[in-house]
């Protein structure tokens, strides 16, 4: 099901930006009971992306309450928002743009993460490599052609999720999660300030460990530090955390930060 602006519909204009430049951006969020799980989180990514491309004001009252009423009677599923700055003439400049769109899209729940949980998966390096932006860096823009080849080569192997490197050749991301690993006490996870996105659990993932006195250590670490890894898991707002059994080269078996962040962090 789809809603634009507020009205049950599936068309939108083709000089909409989002269609014309990916000019916009989106959070996907998990809906469980009837509610939309970490609601305000979700509208605050939304908020801070916005202002970060520099978009007109947003009805964000009429966008949390098109939130709230699509989740109203779904049990478990996916709900996705995305924000563009609207239709606007034909070049590059929005300025004729005053009236952002409001796309929300209502689908099921991707069931083999339950699965997953139970099992782990698995991460195949990935040959894409994504391009270092520092100006869009932790934003999910609507610029994902970089995600799309990710997954396109991810599907020709048998791996589960993506290592996503930069054109540094440091690790970033999953093709569709953030990644942390753990070496004895400490937790790891990529610098994402000049690529990448900055998910929702990840964020609350770092914060909740800080408040259980346990700090990550954010870095800029080639794929070879996972040799030494005992142990990694990945997240996003719908997983929400998955255990990895294989990481290219390197098998794992430890579940103590899993079953840790499972229990403190990431409960929905």
């Amino acid at each position: 099901m789809f809603w634009i602006n507020g009205i049950e519909q599936n068309l939108i204009s083709a000089s909409d930006r989002a269609v014309q430049f990916g000019d916009g951006c989106f959070t996907t969020a998990r809906v469980s009971h009837g509610r939309v799980v970490w609601l305000d989180k979700h509208l605050q990514r939304l908020q801070q992306a916005t202002e970060r491309l520099l978009m007109p004001t947003v009805n964000w009252n009429a966008l949390t309450k098109e939130m709230v009423e699509a989740a109203n009677h779904t049990e478990d599923g996916v709900l996705k928002v995305i924000i563009s700055r609207g239709s606007g003439g034909r070049g590059y400049s929005g300025t004729t743009c005053q009236h952002p769109t409001r796309l929300i899209s209502l689908s099921d729940y991707p069931t083999h993460y339950h699965s997953w949980r139970e099992r782990g998966i698995s991460l195949a390096l990935s040959p894409v490599t994504l391009a270092r932006s520092p100006l869009l860096a932790g934003v999910k823009h609507l610029n994902r052609l970089e995600q799309v080849l990710i997954r396109a080569h991810l599907e020709q192997t048998e791996a589960d999720e993506a290592l996503v490197l930069d054109t540094a050749g440091l690790l970033v991301e999953c093709c569709a999660a953030n990644l942390f690993w753990r070496k004895g006490e400490v937790i790891f996870t990529p610098d994402l300030s000049l690529s990448g996105v900055d998910g929702i659990t990840r964020q609350m993932i770092i914060a909740c460990l800080a408040a259980h006195g346990q700090q990550v250590a954010i870095v800029a670490q080639p794929l070879d530090v996972l040799a030494d890894a005992d142990e990694i898991v990945v997240c996003n707002a719908l997983m929400p955390l998955l255990p990895v059994n294989r990481a290219d080269k390197w098998l794992y078996n430890s579940r103590q930060l899993f079953d840790f962040l499972n229990q403190h962090c990431c409960d929905v």
